[in-house]
């Protein structure tokens, strides 16, 4: 696995190829759930690099697909991932796994396994920080853009309504975002 050039090639694709309009699914997205994922399996006890790899190639790729497509983003980062990690010397079944993490991120989540957990928490860790407000604004912004969210208000009541369902998925993220999570709704409840 050459994992350095893989990243090296997509996020030069992304730089190039993602809508200017991808407010919230920038490249900066992806870099963040990156680091994220890599943050929360150190927590989790991720030690085995073939494991850390892999994830990390998957944050990498995980919204990849928005090159082409909207919905049905992760199917198509998928295909683009069997397309091309082959190059990047992963086999065959180290490119299932990835793009097992990948799917695991469509939502509604349904991870099967400890690092589809993982990314599945990194891909929304922002619900649980600090930088919550203006990540849920360039959201906001991205949606409305496409005419899927009408106004702030609509916009709190989808915010409400998701976070109210989402869960997560790992002992670290449990720990360290859901009481700030509770939090945030809480803040749009009173809106």
């Amino acid at each position: 696995m050459n994992v350095q050039d893989a990243e090296k090639y997509i996020v030069g694709r992304l730089r190039l190829h993602l809508p200017a309009d991808l407010y919230y699914h920038g490249v900066h997205h992806v870099l963040d759930v990156k680091d994220a994922a890599l943050s929360i399996a150190v927590q989790e006890g991720v030690q085995d690099e073939e494991s850390l790899a892999l994830l990390k190639t998957a944050a990498l790729y995980h919204d990849c697909g928005f090159m082409n497509a909207y919905q049905n983003h992760e199917e198509e980062g998928c295909r683009i991932a069997r397309e091309k990690l082959p190059d990047f010397d992963f086999s065959a079944s180290q490119i299932d796994l990835i793009c097992g993490m990948i799917m695991a991120t469509k939502i509604p989540q349904k991870p099967k396994n400890h690092l589809e957990e993982i990314i599945c928490d990194a891909d929304l860790d922002y619900l649980g920080r600090n930088d919550f407000e203006p990540i849920s604004q360039t959201l906001f912004l991205e949606l409305r853009e496409r005419g899927l969210v009408s106004d702030i208000h609509a916009w709190n009541q989808i915010q409400i309504k998701f976070i109210g369902a989402h869960q997560y998925w790992t002992k670290t993220s449990k720990e360290k975002r859901e009481q700030a999570k509770l939090i945030h709704l809480a803040g749009l409840q009173c809106n």
